[in-house]
């Protein structure tokens, strides 16, 4: 085989690796070019297994992406989401590799509580399940080190990480019910839908309108989406509007396009068959990738 029919066997692998690192499937995959030319330039007589070398590489590129973001993210105008991805099973070879509900929007958030090393150990070794040895030789630390990074990111994540409840119809079934009650305003069913303590936080980027906070409470939630959906029949928007159920992230996702464009993603997180969070993504710069799949999947 030659080196990119190498690489490319393990590209299913990196690009999960790198996507849940970095929250963005453009970033991973500008990962992935960067990467590739460094396995093409390397000394082969030093590759010993070209899948731990290649996760190496992609691994320490994450590393210094994620560094280097901190200050971006610290400027980020109002609450920061992960770059959504198409889960469908036409694109789940590319992207749901190993856990589902590691690469939930919840999961991802989470992740940005720990530091670039301890974020990297922990998905190494809990969701893609190397060994610490291969971890250590990885990042370049001892295996003792390994295992303490491991340690302190467990301990911060192990009371709030989330968990997929339910079946995939079950939770598609809620959604479906969420869009109806959206889409014609009716707030009794938005209401019965919605957990006492739904959260909902929506990702503008400061590039469109968007909720500057996180809005917490039936109540709070519930004015917020009959707002958006009154305002949407007084400017006339909703003649051109459509609403389309999608797996993103291995949650069910309201996909609303109007006139053709992708507008905005409310992802649903649901347990026990009511919507405990919505995370609603507006930012155009994190719907090209998404928008992109979703034609893929229609062509």
């Amino acid at each position: 085989m030659t080196d990119i029919e190498v690489f490319n066997t393990d590209r299913p692998l990196l690009f999960s690796i790198a996507y849940r690192m970095l929250g963005s499937a453009s970033d991973a995959e500008d990962v992935l070019q960067d990467a590739w030319l460094r396995y093409r330039g390397a000394d082969e007589t030093a590759i010993r297994s070209p899948k731990a070398f290649a996760t190496a590489i992609v691994t320490r590129l994450c590393l210094d992406r994620l560094k280097s973001a901190r200050a971006a993210r610290e400027k980020y105008v109002g609450p920061w989401l992960p770059e959504p991805v198409l889960t469908s099973e036409v694109e789940r070879p590319d992207i749901v590799f190993q856990r589902a509900e590691s690469i939930t929007l919840a999961f991802l958030v989470l992740l940005e509580t720990l530091s670039p090393e301890e974020r990297a150990v922990f998905l190494l070794k809990e969701i893609f399940e190397y060994a610490h040895s291969e971890i250590a030789e990885m990042l370049g630390i001892t295996i003792d080190n390994s295992r303490q990074l491991l340690h302190r990111a467990k301990a911060r994540l192990a009371e709030e990480r989330p968990r997929l409840s339910g079946t995939v119809e079950s939770r598609r079934a809620v959604a479906e019910r969420f869009a109806r009650a959206f889409a014609t305003g009716d707030g009794s069913a938005l209401s019965a839908l919605l957990a006492s303590g739904v959260g909902m936080w929506s990702d503008g980027g400061g590039k469109v309108s968007a909720a500057r906070r996180p809005l917490v409470g039936r109540d709070e939630v519930l004015n917020f989406l009959i707002g958006v959906q009154r305002t949407a029949v007084t400017a006339g928007l909703a003649r051109d509007a459509s609403l389309t159920i999608e797996d993103v992230n291995s949650e069910p996702a309201l996909v609303l396009r109007v006139a053709q464009r992708l507008e905005s993603v409310f992802v649903l997180s649901i347990e026990d068959d009511t919507i405990r969070a919505i995370r609603v993504v507006r930012n155009p710069d994190k719907l090209a990738h998404l928008d992109q799949q979703l034609r893929r999947s229609d062509s």
